[in-house]
C-alpha cells in the first residue's frame, strides 16, 4: 500500500487515529497501525501528524490505481439536438481548470443530430468527443452510462464534469460507480490544488450551514457536478477551432432495461427561472398566498419572472418550479429582487451570483443585505407598490 508509518517518529499520540474518517488507525505497542484494507490514502492521518512520521508513497500509488490520465471533460448535455447552457458555463470553468493543469479540454457529446457543435470550440473546448446515432435520441439512461464509462476507459481523462440537472444527477453517479471513483454532487465551486494537482470540489453540506471541499487524491477520474448558472459563460470567441473526433461504436452489444415512453413539461412553469434575466423573488415576509400579487405585479412592470424561497413552496403558496436556493434551482440573472426574504444560506446558494441584487425587507440585520448590491430597509407592503407604480408610469 501506498502509505506507512515511520515507528522511529511515531509517539503514540493518537492524533491521527481521531483524525482517521474511517476508524482504521490503531495504536499498538505505542506505535500507529493503519489497517490496509479499506484506506483510501485521503492524507487526513498525515496532516494531522505533527511529528510527519506518517507518508503517501505516491509513487507507490500511481502504480496501484494509475497515473496515466490527463485532460478535461466536459459532458454535453443536449436534448432534441440543442446543447444546455449548462455545457457552455462547464467549459468556461474547465477551461480555468486545464489551462491550470496544462492538459487539453474536451466535450463529450453523444447525442443525434446536435446542432452547433462548433460553438464547443468558441466557448473553450480543444477536442469534441462525438457519437451520433438515433439510440441517444431517446434519452435512455443506460446507453449513456454504458458509453460515456466506455469512452473514460478508452481515453482516461483526469477530470470529467457534468451538469447537476435531473439528468446529470440520475445518470452521472453510476460511471462513477462502475469507474469505481469518487463523485462530488451538486459542487459551487472547482479549483485545482497548486501543489498536488488535484481538483478541489466545493459544496455546501449539513443543510448549507458548512462548506465542504472534497478532493479525490488517488482514483481517476476525478468526477463532479455542478449546478446549472453556478459558473458564468465565457464570451465565446468565433475565432477559436477544435478538433472533432467522430467515435463508432458497436449499438448491438448496447443493452437498456428502462425506456422512454414520454416526457411532460412543467407546464406551472411559464418562464424558465434559470433563463430570466430580472427575477422577483418573494419570502415568508409576504405572510399569505394573497399577497403574492405584489411579487407578480413588480415581475410584470420589469418583464422578469416569479420566483421565491423555500418556505413559499413548503406552505404551498406556490409550485416547487419557482423555488430558488439550495434545494431549489441556481439563478444568475442580471438582475436578482428579493422581497420578504431573510437570507438563509441555503437560498443564498441559489442566487448571490446575480449581478446586482435588490433586498427590501424591514430586518436590517437581515442576512440578505450581507450580498445585495441596493438594500431597502422598509415595510415591502408599502416600498414594493412605489417600485410597481413607478415603473409602470416609465
Amino acid at each position: 500500500m501506498g502509505i506507512n508509518v515511520n515507528k522511529e517518529k511515531c509517539t503514540g499520540c493518537a492524533s491521527c487515529q481521531s483524525a482517521c474518517p474511517f476508524g482504521l488507525i490503531d495504536i499498538i505497542d505505542d506505535k500507529a497501525s493503519i489497517k490496509i484494507e479499506g484506506c483510501t490514502l485521503c492524507g487526513a492521518c498525515v496532516e494531522a501528524c505533527s511529528f510527519e512520521a506518517i507518508r503517501i508513497e505516491r509513487e507507490i500509488a500511481q502504480a496501484l490505481f494509475g497515473d496515466d490520465h490527463h485532460g478535461v471533460w466536459v459532458f454535453t448535455e443536449q436534448s432534441k439536438g440543442e446543447i444546455k447552457s449548462v455545457t457552455h458555463e462547464l467549459l468556461a470553468k474547465g477551461r480555468e481548470l486545464a489551462n491550470t493543469l496544462k492538459t487539453d479540454l474536451c466535450a463529450v457529446c453523444l447525442g443525434h443530430h446536435v446542432h452547433k457543435l462548433e460553438e464547443m470550440a468558441f466557448y473553450g473546448a480543444d477536442k469534441v468527443y462525438l457519437i451520433d446515432d438515433p439510440v441517444f435520441a431517446g434519452g435512455s439512461e443506460d446507453v449513456y452510462v454504458t458509453e460515456l464509462v466506455r469512452l473514460v476507459k478508452q481515453y482516461k481523462p483526469e477530470i470529467v464534469l457534468a451538469g447537476a440537472t435531473p439528468f446529470g444527477r440520475s445518470f452521472f453517479p453510476r460511471v462513477a460507480a462502475i469507474l469505481n471513483t469518487g463523485l462530488t454532487a451538486d459542487c459551487t465551486a472547482l479549483d485545482i490544488d497548486a501543489d498536488k494537482k488535484l481538483l478541489r470540489q466545493t459544496r455546501p453540506t449539513f443543510g448549507g450551514n458548512i462548506m465542504a471541499t472534497i478532493i479525490c487524491p488517488v482514483k481517476r477520474p476525478q468526477m463532479a457536478t455542478v449546478r446549472p448558472r453556478t459558473f458564468k459563460k465565457n464570451t465565446p470567441d468565433a475565432a477559436r477551432k477544435s478538433e472533432l473526433i467522430k467515435l463508432d461504436f458497436n449499438k448491438e452489444a448496447l443493452t437498456s432495461r428502462t425506456k422512454l415512453l414520454n416526457f411532460v413539461a412543467d407546464l406551472s412553469e411559464r418562464v424558465k427561472l434559470e433563463d430570466a434575466d430580472i427575477i422577483v423573488a418573494g419570502g415568508r415576509g409576504l405572510g399569505k398566498p394573497e399577497n403574492f400579487h405584489l411579487i407578480r405585479d413588480l415581475a410584470g412592470a420589469l418583464h422578469g419572472a416569479v420566483a421565491c424561497s423555500r418556505p413559499p413552496v413548503d406552505e404551498g403558496w406556490l409550485p416547487y418550479s419557482h423555488q430558488v436556493g439550495q434545494t431549489g434551482k441556481t439563478v444568475c440573472p442580471k438582475l436578482y429582487i428579493a422581497v420578504g426574504i431573510s437570507g438563509a444560506v441555503q437560498h443564498l446558494a441559489g442566487m448571490q451570483t446575480a449581478d446586482c441584487i435588490i433586498a427590501v425587507n424591514d430586518d436590517p440585520d437581515a442576512p440578505i443585505f450581507q450580498v445585495a448590491t441596493y438594500g431597502i430597509v422598509g415595510d415591502l407592503f408599502k416600498v414594493v407598490p412605489l417600485l410597481t407604480e413607478k415603473l409602470k408610469s416609465q
